[in-house]
């Protein structure tokens, strides 16, 4: 029996896939939906899992068959927080929570001017404000603007530089907010405001942990339930 918060849960689990999905496009990887995972079979881009479970108990099996655990850097994301995965040489890289915010919850509108990025010059001054100088810019390549349900959100003073934003990932009973940066108390007005505008009927999910997932709270997010990343140790 499906439970109303693992109803919420394989909802924003999905959304997330379908964002991991997305991204591996982007970056010429292949990859694709089964009953209880998504899977890519080959390494994915940095920072995203090889897998994800869509729904709880899934045959671990099964879901370590459809990746690469030879090469290094295998990541799983548990969705259920259920599976143990140490029996195949993996171990727990961080644990988060879902969390999901119901549609038509106005917020009062953000100090700072947003738009969706639609060219490739305002995407690398986009992705330049969310790496802040950490050597991973090119993550966000021009691919990525060519999904027609993504969303890359980008907030600004009048005329002045990138200073906080989000992607948004449209799915069919969520919109999932991912890589959201700035000061929370900028960011987060900004990137909810421009989601109920751009999808009025459709609750906004995501993940977070510590102090984001505080952030979160503080703007109506309830946490629904926990997520566990697993990372393949490599053989010393």
């Amino acid at each position: 029996m499906t439970t109303p918060q693992q109803l919420l849960v394989r909802n924003a689990a999905r959304n997330n896939a379908e964002w991991c999905a997305a991204m591996c496009r982007a970056h010429g990887v292949g990859s694709g939906f089964q009953d209880e995972t998504w899977a890519a079979a080959v390494r994915t881009p940095l920072y995203y899992p090889d897998a994800v479970t869509l729904e709880p108990g899934a045959d671990p099996i099964a879901l370590l068959a459809r990746i690469d655990t030879i090469s290094p850097g295998a990541s799983v994301k548990d969705s259920f927080a259920d599976l143990d995965l140490t029996g195949a040489g993996f171990r727990v890289l961080f644990e988060a929570e879902w969390i999901h915010r119901a549609a038509g919850v106005s917020i009062p509108a953000p100090d700072l001017g947003w738009e969706v990025v639609t060219d490739p010059d305002t995407l690398h001054e986009w992705a330049l404000a969310w790496d802040d100088g950490g050597g991973h810019r090119d993550l966000f390549g021009p691919g990525v603007l060519d999904d027609p349900e993504t969303f890359v959100l980008a907030g600004r003073s009048a005329d002045g530089p990138v200073l906080a934003g989000a992607v948004a990932t449209r799915s069919e009973r969520a919109v999932g907010v991912s890589n959201v940066f700035g000061p929370p108390h900028t960011a987060w007005p900004l990137v909810l405001h421009a989601v109920g505008r751009l999808f009025p009927a459709l609750p906004v999910v995501g993940y977070e942990q510590g102090e984001d997932l505080a952030a979160a709270l503080r703007y109506g997010f309830e946490a629904v339930g926990p997520l566990r990343v697993w990372a393949h140790e490599q053989p010393v």
